[in-house]
């Protein structure tokens, strides 16, 4: 037990101590001077009852051991006498202090009303939890069916994207103000692209026209002629890659001749080491 907490108690007895003698009021002082006395007594008894008990072998003295501890502090007369001071009738019990706010009581929460027991369940079953316990709660709101509604919610969702696509363009683009005075940018507006001439685009209406193909913009040419030279040229070039590969691929087959005449090959197990053998010329 906390020592705060064990003299508050010594300091309640002592209180009723100098009521059954007549005292009505003591001075702070004092009452801790007679506190420290008592505290001292009952420490220096319970040492002496606790020898007492260890010495008999005891791990907790019993009433035997606290009288031999009374006795030898000289406080001890007789058994009748100290049963008389315990059975006195003018005992005073001061009542515990009562706070000045009394404590707010806790309430549990209590999400519907518990279930009774069903009759054949006995009575000293415990009582069934709250219902959400054991019975599906939803935890989430009906969708809303109703027209307008959705109305509303579509116009004020298309609302809030207009400005911020309005916002977005005002801070990345060009912008023009109704005032003079540039730096005020409270009345901040798209800046206008004018084009030439203005009633072009009214001319052609393109509300299906997504993406512009720039194949279609293009005027075709007819180049017939140029595609033909281009396919003799691409000929061309073609025999002339496979001469020189011709021409490669025999001067490797010689300059191999010349190391297997020098050298004998090793056979080798593995085929990614293996030299590469290129095809047969037509």
């Amino acid at each position: 037990m906390d020592k705060t907490m064990e003299r508050k108690f010594l300091k309640t007895t002592v209180a009723g101590i100098l009521m059954e003698n007549g005292f009505q009021a003591a001075e702070p002082s004092a009452m801790e001077t007679l506190v420290e006395m008592l505290f001292s007594v009952l420490s220096q008894m319970g040492n002496s009852s606790r020898r007492y008990a260890e010495v008999a072998g005891r791990l907790e003295p019993l009433g035997a051991d606290v009288m031999m501890g009374l006795i030898d502090m000289g406080m001890f007369k007789n058994a009748s006498s100290l049963l008389a001071y315990a059975k006195r009738s003018n005992r005073a019990v001061l009542p515990s202090p009562v706070p000045s706010v009394q404590p707010r009581q806790t309430s549990n929460l209590q999400a519907g009303t518990r279930l009774p027991h069903p009759s054949y369940m006995p009575s000293y079953m415990p009582a069934f939890p709250d219902p959400h316990a054991y019975i599906r709660t939803p935890t989430h709101k009906q969708p809303v069916t109703e027209y307008e509604a959705i109305r509303e919610k579509s116009a004020i969702q298309k609302h809030e994207l207009e400005k911020s696509l309005i916002k977005f363009l005002l801070k990345t683009g060009p912008t023009e103000s109704l005032f003079l005075n540039q730096e005020n940018d409270c009345f901040a507006l798209i800046a206008n692209k004018p084009q030439q001439p203005a009633y072009f685009s009214a001319l052609l209406p393109q509300d299906q026209v997504f993406d512009e193909d720039p194949d279609e913009t293009e005027i075709p040419v007819p180049t017939k002629k140029i595609k033909f030279k281009k396919d003799i040229q691409i000929k061309e070039e073609f025999d002339e890659n496979e001469e020189q590969e011709n021409e490669n691929e025999e001067e490797e087959d010689i300059n191999n001749g010349d190391e297997t005449e020098s050298k004998p090959e090793e056979p080798i197990d593995n085929p990614f080491l293996r030299p590469v053998k290129y095809p047969a010329a037509p």
